[in-house]
């Protein structure tokens, strides 16, 4: 199927529906309750419940990574049950979970394994089999979120055209950012307002944007759309086996994996990482900003330039951009002084790494969603879409797993240490990390060049 579409910049904003933009609000209203808690999910898992590096990150990978693998299969029943319904059940989930991570904290309390003072301390939590009751509450918490994940991408493909769709899912994706913009922006005013209790209040900001979500989908969302609403289970199964058995979608998942492998570390690596090496003054939540502030800048303007290339086209010159930006990350590390008085230099590479993964993700984000959006058959696009985000479920699962060994490895927790010294002798080759993640990206971006000459290759000799 030929991937050129139209302009973007030639579909005027009021040719959108009521229904595209509710959903576009909706999605960013859940995009704040989500950054808001996961920029600092290992940071609470840590400090609040007592989990160490490596159990933080993986059970922080699992919860991202059940938010993109879930919805290949929530959205196959968001087909079958409508997009309304699919949205009302899953902000309902999400206020519910949100509000339970808030409260656990107090629950222990109450169970004498917490004391709070100016800071949280522990009497015996990092070795109570009760922290794990985290988990049960994480995953009502994934499983609202898979159907956003699905039901809201899915809902641009049906509210747009063909001619529309571009700038339609750069209007979606430049949403997101401001969503995650916002909540990332939180963060750390509440720290600075009430200690490392924000760890835990953050949570109830979330809630309460996953309930104003809810209100507006039950007060304004309306689609004329329902192509799919009543599907039998075995037309949804067979909608499984055409996707799972579609070679070329499956290879452009593996490889564009590579991709948010290396923009997970965002999450994964940076929080912990800034910290432990430009000290606890340091502010993880604005750098992170940088990435959807950057995203909300460029992307209308990257989508409107590559207008006339297709969707391969642009994410190849995204894969290539994301290599680079690791290697500057890995350049704060190195340079003995300052190279801007007043800013650490692992504050000031980070800041110049992630403008560049931002730039990265403008080409390649708008893009895959739209190439997805454009194989999907009418009825599938919950499916299709749910299934787009395989892709990050798989770079969660070993993005976040990789980051806890390689922090444990060279960039230590420095309460492990009984000196400073003895941890700066641990931690001298912390930029090492950023060297491994580059690797993976360029490995990638070669992966998708060669995914796109075959491709090309295929579709021309199909066409003789």
């Amino acid at each position: 199927m030929s991937n050129k579409q139209q302009s973007p910049s030639l579909a005027p904003l009021k040719s959108f529906s009521r229904a595209f933009w509710t959903s576009n609000v909706a999605e960013m209203l859940e995009r704040m309750a989500y950054y808001g808690v996961f920029i600092v999910l290992t940071i609470y898992l840590s400090n609040i419940l007592g989990f160490n590096d490596f159990e933080a990150s993986m059970i922080s990978g699992l919860f991202s990574g059940g938010l993109y693998l879930l919805p290949i299969f929530t959205g196959a029943y968001a087909d079958k049950i409508g997009f309304r319904k699919s949205m009302l059940l899953a902000f309902s989930l999400l206020t519910i979970g949100y509000l339970g991570v808030g409260v656990l904290p107090t629950l222990l309390e109450a169970s004498g394994l917490v004391e709070y003072g100016e800071t949280v301390r522990f009497t015996g939590l990092p070795t109570s089999s009760q922290r794990w009751m985290i988990v049960p509450v994480l995953v009502i918490i994934v499983i609202g979120g898979s159907f956003i994940k699905s039901v809201i991408s899915a809902s641009v493909a049906k509210e747009t055209t063909e001619a529309t769709r571009a700038r339609g899912y750069s209007i979606f994706y430049m949403v997101v950012n401001l969503g995650a913009f916002t909540g990332k922006t939180v963060i750390d005013p509440l720290r600075e307002a009430i200690g490392p209790h924000a760890y835990i209040y953050i949570n109830y900001f979330s809630a309460a944007m996953t309930l104003l979500a809810l209100v507006a989908i039950a007060l304004f969302y309306k689609s004329t759309h329902s192509s799919g609403e009543g599907k039998t289970m075995k037309e949804i199964g067979q909608g499984f086996v055409r996707i799972f058995t579609n070679k070329r979608l499956l290879c452009l998942v593996l490889i564009v994996t590579g991709f948010w492998m290396v923009q997970q570390q965002l999450y994964a690596t940076m929080p912990k990482y800034v910290i432990r090496m430009a000290g606890e003054t340091a502010k993880p939540g604005w750098i992170a900003n940088v990435n959807p502030f950057v995203v909300v800048l460029c992307v209308n303007v990257i989508t409107r330039w590559m207008a006339k290339r297709t969707a391969i086209t642009s994410m190849n010159i995204g894969m290539f951009l994301i290599p680079i930006s690791a290697l500057l990350m890995a350049c704060g590390n190195i340079f003995e002084s300052d190279l801007i008085t007043g800013v650490s230099n692992i504050t000031l590479m980070m800041i110049l790494g992630i403008v560049v993964q931002a730039l990265a993700e403008c080409f390649i984000s708008p893009r895959y969603l739209e190439y997805f959006s454009l194989q999907a058959p009418k009825g599938e696009e919950g499916m299709y879409l749910g299934f787009s985000h395989l892709d990050s479920f798989l770079s969660s699962v070993f993005g976040f797993g990789i980051a806890g060994i390689l922090l444990t490895k060279y960039c230590p927790d420095p309460a492990l240490f009984e000196t400073r010294e003895a941890w700066e002798a641990a931690s001298v080759n912390a930029h090492y990390i950023w060297y491994y993640f580059a690797a993976i990206g360029l490995i990638a971006a070669i992966a998708l060049l060669v995914f796109a000459k075959v491709t090309e290759h295929m579709d021309k000799k199909k066409e003789a």
